[in-house]
């Protein structure tokens, strides 16, 4: 598969949600919202600081030739969509020189779906090391819209596509590197989810009719949660050697998520209100990391190749754009108070 495949499945999937007709929609804009995933920039409008790692090479090596502030050596989601639907790459919300008239990206590395407050009232403030979750994003397209479009918003946006997450990788990243185990961060999935449904429905307020709404991904297969958490016991695992119980708490958020995609659809016949599959686009890429060009199994985590019968890697950073493994699970759990989810190498070059 040709180089980017990672993030051009991803990309393919966010379009076939969109199930658009051959002769596709023009869109006025495309407004983004999310985490790092799909972060184009927001942590640095103001310059990049050298003590965040993803401002450094070899982050933005592979297409743009220097680091742009996005988790990635290359493009991220919301580049591949703007290209297909012939717009610009999106800037981010935060720049004080951008024009946002063909979109905007509200996505910043680290957000949450949830407030301060939440993480406050579970011990775990120390765990959020940036504050912009779906309410600070709210505002920030409200802010960006009133700049384009003034007081008479609706036409304009209701022909401009909006992608609300992923969120909720991270609410749980500081519920799970925080004491709690996948049980306990599973009974505040109702709270999230519906955080994220309002957020959908705040957005229909201002005019918004196509929304794509995607899912979490398999936690489980993360090196990160692979490291920290993984056990001498066989049924933890699942047959592609993935943690099972962080799976499910994935599993279990989306399956909330689209329940509440549905009930969102009955309400509002006007709009198109879509679920994006992640999950099940990611786990394939652990299932068949040769279908994904440079993803190749020396990219998964050594617990993965043991329950598949091939050789241990030398590396285990899946996605990781600087290919460095953590030495020791000691020095990770350091680190775990800053590591939003493992760096995407998702393109070798131009695709």
């Amino acid at each position: 598969m040709a180089a980017g495949a990672p993030t051009a499945a991803l990309v393919a999937l966010v379009w076939s949600s969109l199930a658009l007709a051959a002769a596709a929609q023009k869109y006025n804009a495309i407004f983004n919202f999310g985490d790092s995933i799909t972060d184009t920039g927001n942590l640095c409008t103001n310059g990049r600081p050298s003590s965040i790692t993803f401002t450094q090479p070899p982050y933005g090596e592979t297409y743009f030739g220097t680091p742009t502030c996005r988790c990635c050596d290359g493009r991220v989601i919301p580049d591949f969509l703007s290209s297909k639907f012939g717009l610009p790459f999106l800037p981010p919300s935060k720049s004080t020189t951008a024009d946002f008239k063909k979109g905007a990206n509200m996505a910043i590395t680290g957000a949450t779906a949830m407030d301060a407050p939440f993480f406050r009232s579970l011990g775990l403030s120390d765990k959020i090391w940036n504050n912009g979750p779906i309410s600070f994003q709210l505002q920030w397209i409200q802010q960006v819209s009133s700049a384009v479009c003034g007081n008479d918003c609706k036409s304009y946006l209701g022909n401009s596509l909006f992608v609300f997450g992923e969120f909720g990788g991270n609410d749980y990243n500081a519920m799970l590197f925080g004491n709690y185990n996948a049980d306990q961060a599973s009974t505040y999935t109702p709270q999230i989810v519906s955080t994220i449904a309002n957020g959908v429905e705040k957005l229909i307020a201002m005019g918004a009719k196509d929304i794509v709404v995607p899912g979490v991904l398999p936690i489980g297969c993360f090196p990160i949660y692979l490291t920290i958490y993984g056990t001498s016991n066989s049924g933890d695992y699942d047959s592609l050697g993935c943690l099972k119980k962080f799976n499910d708490l994935s599993t279990n958020h989306n399956n909330q998520l689209q329940s509440q995609i549905s009930s969102l659809q009955a309400k509002y016949k006007s709009a198109r209100i879509m679920y994006a599959d992640f999950y099940s686009a990611v786990y394939d890429m652990v299932k068949n990391p040769g279908s994904y060009g440079q993803l190749s199994n020396s990219a998964l985590h050594p617990s993965i190749h043991a329950r598949r019968g091939w050789p241990r890697p030398s590396q285990s950073c899946l996605f990781n754009a600087s290919s460095c493994p953590v030495t020791s699970t000691r020095a990770l759990r350091k680190r775990v108070g800053r590591v939003r989810r493992p760096v995407r190498k998702m393109e070798q070059g131009r695709a």
